[in-house]
């Protein structure tokens, strides 16, 4: 069943999805898309959402971001999940030229110094590789949830991605950490170690620190950087026009 793709059908599956579960919500994605991606950090939210999808065996393409800077508990947990469910994780990768071109103007840890350099580095290691993944796309599957931080509040549960042209789609955006967890112990689920030494939410080695007690789940992201509503500019359109180099 495929659908006309547009603002009206984000806007009615956002109302669909609020009296659905977890995978209710995703059999309809992958009923109505002819093409859907979810891009897969291996996060905890992350994983609940490829546990769903393998258990289920839905018509979904799983693809991660394999920036260059990972941890190695991150790429250890890219292994055991494909194990575990049986599913094509497709990885990404920045290009080499723009590796270059990065260390040539800012240095490879350039990004500490200066916002605009972080934005760069997220630029050629995320977005780049980003807009490769979700080629030929009409829904984009995520693992976004409000609780995470103030600028995620907000966050629906489909919403027209005008500059892409798809429906991204947040199917455990109302659930709460504690809702995430409990499904991980319930199914089983393999999660990174680092979440148990303090560490909600994972991204680049360089750029992620433990949490401290009363901080947000994704203060450790990017922690040197004062704005409270730093992103790397996956989700939030303003970061993502900064230029990449």
């Amino acid at each position: 069943m495929t659908v006309q793709i547009g603002p009206q059908a984000a806007a009615t599956l956002d109302e669909q999805f609020s009296a659905a579960s977890l995978t209710e919500r995703l059999v309809l994605v992958a009923r109505m898309a002819r093409r859907a991606v979810f891009t897969t950090s291996l996060g905890v939210e992350d994983q609940v959402i490829t546990d769903a999808i393998g258990s289920s065996a839905l018509r979904i393409s799983i693809a991660t971001l394999q920036t260059g800077r990972l941890f190695g508990e991150t790429l250890a947990l890219l292994d055991d999940t494909r194990s575990r469910y049986g599913v094509e994780i497709e990885e990404f990768h920045p290009e080499q030229s723009d590796i270059d071109a990065y260390k040539s103007k800012y240095g490879i840890n350039g990004f500490y110094e200066s916002v605009e350099a972080r934005h760069a580095c997220c630029g050629f290691r995320k977005l780049k590789p980003l807009a490769r993944a979700l080629e030929g796309a009409d829904f984009w599957i995520t693992g976004l949830r409000r609780e995470q931080s103030s600028n995620r509040g907000q966050t629906p549960f489909a919403e027209w991605d005008d500059e892409r042209g798809l429906i991204k789609v947040n199917p455990l955006v109302d659930w709460s950490l504690d809702q995430v967890n409990s499904y991980v112990a319930k199914h089983h689920v393999p999660v990174n170690p680092l979440h148990a030494r303090g560490y909600p939410s994972i991204g680049c080695e360089p750029c992620t620190r433990a949490i401290k007690p009363g901080e947000d789940e994704r203060a450790g992201r990017w922690w040197w950087e004062n704005d409270e509503k730093r992103e790397c500019g996956l989700h939030v359109p303003e970061a993502s026009a900064v230029p990449a180099a």
